[in-house]
């Protein structure tokens, strides 16, 4: 492999990534409100998801990860950069919402684990987004994804979620958007 070859893939690793990376920071940003759960507990007497997973954080959140993906193909059809991946409406929204919905399960094991909000969790703190945006993507769109998603992209990613998650938590926290750094 060339170093092109993976400088390349670092950046469609990143542009392919975007709309779910968004979302998270998004919904942190913008949430607060009515929680998801509606405060109700589950049948082990603990949250179904907790205060931290609201209506308006879930729907600001995946709306910002499909207007950043619309602007992705937008930018990519302008500046003529057929390097990168092609994004299509589809592929955006369901990564937005499956990183979401991965974050908003691992929300769902980690209250039936009894651990708390904010609570940290390795490993699952870090992929859930991934694991969720994938999972929905191979259900709505697999042409797309087995197309899109090579194995040096893959490795790509799996190197720098961890290294954005860590990044943006602590923006976040410096800035009051979030109560941990983690």
């Amino acid at each position: 492999m060339d170093i092109a070859y993976i400088v390349v893939s670092l950046l469609a690793a990143i542009w392919i990534m975007i709309p779910a990376y968004v979302p998270n920071s998004a919904a942190a940003l913008f949430g607060g409100g009515r929680p998801i759960d509606l405060g109700r507990n589950f049948s082990d007497g603990r949250r179904i998801f907790g205060n931290g997973k609201t209506y308006r954080g879930f729907f600001a959140g995946v709306l910002i990860g499909i207007l950043a993906g619309v602007a992705e193909i937008s930018l990519r059809s302008a500046m003529g950069w057929t390097f990168l991946p092609e994004q299509t409406l589809l592929s955006v929204s369901l990564l937005a919402a499956g990183a979401l919905l991965g974050d908003l399960a691992k929300s769902f094991l980690k209250r039936r684990l009894g651990k708390e909000r904010g609570e940290k969790w390795p490993v699952a703190d870090q992929y859930d987004l991934v694991i969720g945006a994938f999972l929905l993507v191979l259900i709505g769109n697999p042409e797309w994804f087995f197309n899109t998603i090579t194995v040096p992209i893959a490795i790509w990613i799996l190197i720098l979620t961890p290294l954005l998650h860590r990044a943006a938590n602590i923006i976040g926290y410096l800035t009051g958007v979030k109560d941990v750094p983690w």
